[in-house]
């Protein structure tokens, strides 16, 4: 199983809106690294669902439910899409500024490249934000 960070303004589309919803197709990625990031993901993997811009702080935790596809919204290029669920939300969101604080978290890329939106975890990263949210799977 991988691990992944996803990123996403919750004026936008909130953690809250995903489980109302069940599941969402992540679309609109508009880098190349992100894009390589979404077609790496698997069917299982699970990623950890961040606030940005509003609260930057991660909230909850998503599945993958299908891999990666064509993103039906890109006009142009060769971009790729997945589709998430929810699995469930943080009991406390664990903070940018208390990421950036813990010792072992200085090599995250949401750290080292806080503009990247979708981006990979080790298990030690994951496991390490899932006990900073009081959450258990």
């Amino acid at each position: 199983m991988n691990y992944w960070l996803v990123k996403s303004e919750p004026d936008v589309y909130s953690y809250e809106q995903l489980s109302l919803d069940g599941s969402t197709r992540w679309d609109g990625v508009r880098n190349y690294q992100a894009r390589n990031n979404l077609r790496a993901m698997e069917v299982g993997d699970l990623c950890l669902y961040y606030h940005s811009n509003i609260g930057m702080a991660i909230v909850g935790i998503a599945r993958v439910i299908t891999g990666h596809f064509p993103d039906p919204t890109a006009e142009k290029g060769d971009w790729s899409a997945v589709e998430l669920g929810p699995v469930k939300p943080f009991e406390r969101a664990v903070s940018l500024s208390e990421i950036k604080a813990h010792p072992d978290l200085q090599q995250l890329s949401l750290v080292r490249n806080g503009r990247l939106s979708v981006m990979p975890l080790t298990s030690d990263e994951f496991s390490t934000l899932i006990t900073l949210g009081n959450t258990q799977l």
